[in-house]
């Protein structure tokens, strides 16, 4: 008796549970949710779970990072739909890219749907967050006159000229990311067949012809210079592109190199390897391609990616109607 008085006694002095709807009330008695802490395990989830690849992880993470500097010592469960929009502006205070905001909402709807599952939280206003329109946001391309300064850029003699311009002509010739070609492995170039096997997000993998241009400069590099920068027993031997010491060479290596001949072929400052890839498939669309073939060829699941290339060149446009328009 005297147990179970008080047992009652402790019940009865207990604070009334919160009901869900206390929960995220937006009162001040919701127990804050402190994001950082589910970082590591929400990364383990996008691995494991999710089968994302180790970029979009990375680029996920990042992006859950600076949601959390914009929260601050905000209450998660508190949060509504205005207050989501209000970190959706900020992003575009910071000057990003629409794909780039769209991928932020994307990462946090994922990181709120994790914590659903968790049993952290029960509801997720951002859900109600709209997408990007993407097809705001033309990308850049370059003339193919630009190209053909751009790839002559390695200056004859520089110790590593004949890797970065292998690199740069394989990065227009297929249309690649550069976390694709920084994954190309020797045994995936075929030069007498005059193709390559890229290996694409999700591990996807697609054969992308190689042209005159590409099979020389890829040839003489490794014949003249690859067999200097490979280490006797490393195990990034089967690499294509190695760096100077002989490791895999990273693709933010390949983003400083793509930077860096830019600024010496005097074309503009703010294109990257991805200019290239818009580059490679708008041309090939001007020389009369089909949509679905560079679908084929960038790798893109679906054709609505590709058709943004359709908005870029009005050359093309104009080309098709004086062709097939009988009073054009």
């Amino acid at each position: 008796m005297l147990l179970f008085n008080a047992a009652a006694t402790s019940f009865m002095n207990r604070p009334p549970r919160k009901t869900k709807l206390q929960q995220f009330s937006g009162k001040p008695e919701a127990a804050p949710v402190r994001t950082g802490e589910y970082f590591e395990s929400f990364t383990n989830y996008l691995r494991s779970e999710c089968h994302l690849s180790e970029n979009t992880v990375g680029a996920y993470t990042r992006d859950m990072r600076r949601f959390a500097e914009w929260l601050g010592t905000r209450n998660l469960k508190t949060l509504t739909i205005r207050d989501y929009s209000d970190y959706v502006n900020s992003l575009r205070g910071h000057e990003l890219a629409p794909t780039s905001i769209a991928r932020h909402i994307v990462a946090l709807k994922m990181f709120l749907r994790y914590l659903q599952l968790e049993g952290v939280i029960v509801e997720s206003p951002a859900e109600l967050l709209g997408s990007q329109k993407l097809w705001e946001r033309v990308p850049e391309v370059l003339s193919p006159s630009a190209v053909d300064n751009f790839l002559q850029a390695p200056r004859r003699g520089e110790l590593l000229y004949l890797r970065d311009r292998a690199l740069l002509e394989m990065l227009y010739a297929t249309g690649c990311r550069a976390s694709e070609i920084s994954n190309l492995r020797v045994r995936d170039v075929h030069l007498k067949d005059r193709y390559c096997k890229c290996h694409g997000k999700g591990n996807k993998q697609r054969l992308v012809p190689l042209g005159d241009a590409a099979i020389t400069a890829v040839e003489e590099y490794l014949k003249q210079l690859r067999p200097q920068l490979t280490r006797s027993g490393s195990d990034e031997i089967d690499w294509l592109f190695l760096s100077r010491s002989g490791r895999r060479l990273r693709r933010e290596a390949i983003w400083e190199l793509v930077k860096k001949y830019a600024l010496m072929a005097d074309v503009s400052p703010d294109i990257s390897p991805h200019t290239l890839r818009h580059s490679f498939a708008t041309h090939l669309l001007a020389g009369g391609a089909d949509l679905r073939q560079v679908q084929e060829l960038l790798g893109h699941s679906s054709i609505a990616t590709t058709q943004i290339y359709t908005h870029v060149d009005q050359s093309r446009l104009k080309k098709v109607h004086s062709q097939y328009h009988p009073r054009a």
